[in-house]
């Protein structure tokens, strides 16, 4: 068995081949590829919605670029994890390399192969459902974003947690480098909880004042609907006098 990079270095890593290329290679060739997915989706959201406010802009990049890297790259990684070792196709190697920092997705963990499949099979689609609700002004954008960024925070949550109680039972995925413990490891995949968090938090403040103006219209509109209604009176007409019964009259 061939020596590897990956922590524990006991790690028993069938057929490993290193990579043919180089660290600045592929960082290149990813960032080529996210400025293509976000500029081909700011360009067809103005196209369709040239009035799109910033704020609107800035969430349909962050759902297109979700639902890219879970439905592409760890698609890829959910239908190749077994011969992941092995590989020397781009986004083989760019698992790899990312693998220093958790080398539970080259051993094909049980967790962690349940929580790619989930985020394939479901958050990627909704993340694009929910940027096409976005562009669209569907009335189903808010309770999307909510449901979408809940399962984010879930999912990265039970992520970073099984990772740091094996690190505390003393077993380690991470090398210990700045470059793929912090960086890769707990910037990269804290982006997956601080921007679900805010819009988590955003959405419901704009879905609970969607939820106070609708009661309100309701409820004006039931106040409105049970007021006495008053005949309406033509104007410069006299008001009838009142008619005396002859009898009362004889009688006084």
């Amino acid at each position: 068995m061939a020596p590897h990079p990956y922590y524990p270095l006991d790690l028993k890593l069938h057929g490993y081949t290193e990579n043919a290329a180089g660290l600045a290679s592929l960082f290149a060739g990813f960032s080529t590829g996210v400025s293509v997915i976000l500029g081909t989706a700011l360009f067809l959201s103005r196209r369709y919605r040239p009035s799109i406010n910033a704020r609107d802009g800035c969430l349909v990049l962050w759902f297109v670029l979700s639902g890219s890297l879970h439905c592409f790259f760890e698609g890829y990684f959910l239908v190749n994890h077994s011969r992941m070792p092995a590989a020397q196709d781009f986004f083989g190697q760019l698992w790899k390399e990312y693998a220093k920092s958790d080398s539970r997705y080259l051993a094909a963990d049980p967790l962690v192969l349940t929580l790619e499949t989930i985020t394939v099979l479901i958050w990627g689609p909704l993340s694009f459902l929910t940027s096409w609700c976005i562009v669209s002004e569907s009335p189903y954008r808010l309770p999307l974003q909510a449901l979408v960024s809940t399962g984010h925070l879930y999912s990265d949550t039970l992520y970073y947690v099984t990772s740091f109680l094996d690190m505390r039972r003393g077993v380690l995925h991470s090398r210990p480098e700045a470059l793929y413990f912090w960086v890769y490891f707990v910037v990269m995949n804290a982006l997956w909880i601080i921007v679900p968090a805010c819009k988590w938090i955003r959405t419901t403040t704009d879905m609970r004042g969607d939820m106070t103006n609708d009661c309100y219209q309701i409820s004006s509109t039931k106040v409105s609907r049970g007021a006495p209604r008053r005949s309406p009176r033509l104007k410069g007409r006299p008001r009838r006098a009142r008619r005396q019964d002859p009898a009362r009259k004889t009688r006084e």
